[in-house]
């Protein structure tokens, strides 16, 4: 049977009192999680619960926001009353993230955009301990508060954006739904790309296979995804790409090409296999996709902002090998 909810405390008190999960919380927002995702709110809080079982209490009703209903995707405002359900911890012991202050590209009291190398996840879960962000975290104890921007593939190296200001992450997250923000990548894909630039509109779904793993493919009831490629360099079987994404689907770039006939080098998942095996022979043994430049106005002061992370050394070295 649930025992009555604890009195309302704010979200900042909450991580500290919810030692135990087993009682009804009922929790009243205050400013400094404005316009967070209810799902990250939740797993912020609830320290130790697993991701599948945050979407599962959230999928099943049993968080309420002001006695409703609401999806993953909402966002809190100052004075919600959120209700979170009892909850069991894993049972097996919670890793402690290792500190590690990854490469910083740029960094004031409002962000932090660090180079995330390839093979690294943005964060927890999924079979993964911990990821960027939870080392960030553990690196640097005194930030009140420090999340996600966006997200970038495991296999992905380049820029990833960090906010250190709840007001910062708010206008981003506004700018990168609008379009604001120019994010450019390099990618290696095999084959000879003909068209100096090229738009491509290819509306894209997520789905799960048969095993349970998260995919994405072109379908015409998918979301508007929009990519703009232009040629960068030729080689004899491949062409080196820029990526500018102007819309930010899940593996977009990756289906986009992939549809198109032209696989990214190293892409296990939607690339050719055989000849990743190839290429791992080759000394190309990860995906050739790097978010190399990002442009835009600083979320707070509105100074134009233009960051650069070149080329990874392996990536550089794989390109000097297929010669002009």
């Amino acid at each position: 049977m649930y025992k009555q909810p604890s009195r309302n405390v704010s979200s900042d008190q909450i991580i500290n009192k919810m030692k135990d999960l087993s009682n009804v919380a009922a929790v009243e927002v205050d400013s400094g999680s404005e316009g967070q995702r209810v799902d990250n709110f939740l797993m912020r809080v609830c320290k130790g619960v697993p991701r599948s079982h945050v979407y599962r209490i959230l999928r099943t009703g049993q968080v309420r926001v002001n006695s409703r209903r609401v999806e993953a995707t909402y966002r809190l405002q100052p004075g919600d009353r959120v209700r979170i359900p009892p909850m069991r911890l894993a049972q097996r012991a919670q890793k402690t993230a290792p500190p590690l202050d990854f490469p910083v590209v740029y960094e004031d009291d409002a962000l932090l955009v660090v180079d995330k190398p390839a093979g690294t996840a943005v964060h927890g879960g999924s079979g993964i301990s911990f990821g960027v962000i939870e080392q960030m975290r553990a690196a640097r104890p005194r930030l009140k508060l420090l999340e996600l921007a966006h997200r970038l593939d495991r296999e992905t190296s380049g820029l990833l954006i960090l906010a250190k200001k709840r007001s910062a992450l708010t206008a981003l997250h506004a700018a990168l739904r609008e379009g604001q923000v120019k994010k450019e990548y390099l990618v290696l894909v095999r084959g000879n790309w003909r068209n100096e630039k090229q738009h491509v509109s290819l509306p894209l779904k997520k789905f799960l296979t048969r095993s349970g793993e998260r995919r994405v493919s072109v379908d015409r009831e998918g979301r508007e995804s929009q990519t703009v490629f232009r040629r960068r360099k030729v080689f004899r079987d491949y062409t080196l790409l820029s990526a500018e994404l102007l819309t930010g689907r899940t593996h977009q770039i990756r289906v986009h090409l992939t549809h198109l006939g032209f696989p990214i080098a190293g892409d296990d998942k939607y690339g050719d296999f055989e000849l990743n095996r190839a290429l791992a022979k080759q000394g190309l043994k990860r995906m050739f996709l790097h978010a190399g430049e990002l442009e835009l106005a600083h979320p707070l002061s509105g100074d134009a902002l233009k960051l650069h992370a070149p080329l990874p050394e392996d990536l550089s070295r794989f390109l000097d090998s297929l010669g002009s």
